[in-house]
């Protein structure tokens, strides 16, 4: 069972407007720091910053893929934030645009 003071620490995480929008472009498919950049329309060291937090706080992880790091979403043991997940509007759209199948050289 989740203590209060994890459940204070994640639902502090995701309700940063920037952190909440990371994660529900994580809903649909792992991306890595740049895609994200691109996508949110900021700069790397920035998004690196939210990363940081989140995968402190357990809520991503990460994959190293040559000189590229991918993040995905790290929910297994938080069924509660896989539900608050599920009511964002999907972001496929946005990554289809930004992104394509991958807007960074491996």
């Amino acid at each position: 069972m989740v203590s209060i003071g994890q459940l204070a620490d994640e639902l502090k995480l995701t309700g940063d407007k920037t952190r909440l929008t990371i994660l529900s472009y994580l809903k649909e498919r792992e991306c890595c720091v740049c895609e994200l950049a691109a996508l949110l329309q900021t700069s790397q060291p920035n998004i690196s910053q939210h990363m940081r937090k989140l995968r402190d706080g357990k809520l991503v992880k990460e994959t190293r893929r040559g000189q590229w790091i991918y993040y995905s979403l790290d929910l297994a043991d938080k069924p509660y934030l896989v539900e608050l997940l599920k009511v964002l509007p999907s972001q496929q759209a946005n990554l289809d645009e930004v992104c394509g199948d991958n807007c960074c050289d491996e």
